[in-house]
């Protein structure tokens, strides 16, 4: 039985649907406090406010409106206390080619991916450094190390969170403060539901697993470095992908 974490705050960009909603029905489930957003409410959402109501607080947003961002912080911390840990999940992908990819896509997924983890942090960190403890979880992608065609911009944003989160943990490590990212493996999510059959197969037979990855093998990694148990692990990039890196 896991130790429940009553009154540690998270919070956690992107937790409408996913990966995301799984990290936030997951944390609310073992006793965390959580806020979240994401660019639409679901009724996933609503069933979670109903059955959370005094630790969960929620709004529908976008990450890269900097003033509106700033005012969910502050309605977060009125809500639910100083954050203890900041899970940055939301991302965007768009796939396609370097040479014909809109711009427009190219510069929301920085946006989004990179940029908006970066400016959800920089508002939660200062309270996270006066308290003398806290987590920072970027979730990354197999993608940021290995790459895979057709998904250039994405793989640099999370590339680039990769980098963030070493450097990061050099900053506030003698504050008390952790910071790392989980690289999970091909996702059985809408993000993979692009992929025509025949390339998720050829994906699943690389995979010494012989499967994608699900909720169930991420989960329990990110719980675990929000726990005190992870206190010494920091600056790391967990991969979570069956074996596929190997």
């Amino acid at each position: 039985m896991e130790k429940k974490l009553e009154n540690r705050h998270v919070v956690v960009s992107g937790g409408a649907k996913g990966l995301g909603l799984g990290i936030v029905s997951s944390l609310l489930e073992h006793g965390y406090s959580v806020s979240s957003f994401s660019r639409r409410q679901t009724e996933q959402v609503d069933l979670l406010l109903a059955q959370h109501e005094n630790r969960f607080y929620f709004e529908p947003l976008d990450i890269t409106d900097m003033a509106v961002l700033k005012n969910f912080v502050k309605k977060a911390i009125a809500c639910n206390g100083t954050p203890y840990s900041v899970i940055n999940n939301a991302a965007v992908v768009q796939e396609g080619v370097l040479a014909t990819l809109p711009e427009i896509e190219v510069g929301k997924m920085i946006a989004v991916n990179l940029e908006g983890a970066i400016r959800l942090t920089r508002l939660c960190l200062g309270r996270m450094l006066m308290a003398g403890q806290g987590r920072v979880i970027n979730i990354s992608s197999i993608i940021g190390t290995r790459g895979y065609n057709g998904l250039t911009v994405y793989s640099a944003t999370k590339a680039g969170l990769d980098g963030f989160t070493r450097s990061l943990a050099r900053e506030v490590g003698r504050k008390n403060i952790t910071v790392n990212a989980i690289a999970p493996g091909y996702m059985k999510t809408e993000m993979s539901s692009s992929l025509a059959g025949s390339q998720l197969q050829q994906i699943i037979r690389r995979t010494p697993m012989h499967r994608l990855a699900g909720l169930e093998d991420v989960l329990p990694l990110l719980r675990f470095l929000l726990s005190d148990d992870a206190c010494f692990i920091t600056g790391q990039t967990i991969l979570v992908d069956g074996g596929i890196s190997c």
